[in-house]
């Protein structure tokens, strides 16, 4: 059964105020099992994970940096409310995943496990910034604005660029971190690509 698009149910402010904090918790417990096992992630979280283990620093400080270009297209593109979201969800996920290891240890974690399990938390937590006008910035932005504005599915895009980027890690990363870091990127774009479809969620 076709519901109309004009029954689509509008979020209040609590709603929103939910999402971004669930979802941008599930991003950063997604990056956070990532960064125990030794792996990688697509897009800018990606190369914030490689900057990461190149130095030693922080995956969040480099997180949130790498993020901070993205908002210009954010801002001219999605709008004021889709960017403000945005920043809000990056600032929380970034907040998270440094203090993450100050409350959540993982004596042993298999890698395996860490890239299907801590990829569908960062999908279902980008799910629900989506759903909610938000982002994790970077990649995602561009996903969304091309969704909104070409049709494209946003889940097969942040695949394709998720898929590369790992791909790309091949020069710093043992080929099987590499090879689990895939399955993590393919966890993730799934949980987008079959749940984040143009029409498909009519909440607004």
């Amino acid at each position: 059964m076709n519901t109309d698009p004009a029954e689509a149910i509008t979020h209040s402010w609590l709603d929103d105020a939910h999402a971004l904090v669930a979802g941008s918790l599930f991003v950063a417990l997604g990056m956070t099992m990532f960064s125990y096992a030794g792996l990688l992630t697509g897009g800018v979280a990606g190369v914030a994970f490689l900057a990461s283990y190149a130095t030693g620093s922080s995956v969040a400080l480099f997180f949130f940096l790498l993020n901070l270009p993205f908002f210009g297209l954010a801002w001219f593109r999605l709008g004021t409310e889709f960017t403000l979201k945005s920043f809000a969800a990056v600032v929380l996920v970034s907040v998270c995943t440094a203090l993450a290891p100050k409350v959540v240890r993982f004596e042993f974690l298999n890698p395996w496990l860490a890239s299907v399990l801590g990829g569908f938390l960062i999908g279902f937590g980008l799910l629900a910034l989506l759903r909610h006008g938000a982002s994790v910035g970077g990649v995602n932005i561009v996903a969304q604005w091309l969704q909104q504005s070409r049709g494209l599915s946003a889940g097969k895009v942040q695949m394709a660029v998720d898929v590369l980027v790992v791909l790309a890690a091949l020069v710093v990363v043992p080929p099987a971190r590499v090879l689990q870091s895939v399955v993590g990127a393919l966890a993730i774009g799934a949980i987008l690509a079959l749940n984040h479809r143009p029409g498909r969620y009519l909440g607004v």
